[in-house]
């Protein structure tokens, strides 16, 4: 019984720590910021947790790309 309860922990544990992951990856895997920005909402997501993610997808990305014409 003992042992189900462990293996239900560690299915719990590693759904935990992909739900944790999705912010990252969605950031990492976006083209709405690069280089740098994109590199400060990780850190942010990473230190401030899903507050920063909701920021990032309202603000994303803060300066407006400029067209040649």
């Amino acid at each position: 019984m003992e042992v189900i309860f462990g293996i239900f922990g560690l299915f719990i544990g590693l759904f935990c720590m992909l739900i944790w992951f999705i912010p990252l990856i969605m950031i990492a895997t976006s083209r709405r910021t690069t280089g740098g920005e994109k590199a400060a909402w990780i850190l942010a997501v990473i230190f401030i947790s899903w507050f920063a993610w909701i920021f990032y997808l309202l603000l994303a990305p803060l300066k407006r790309e400029r067209r040649v014409y």
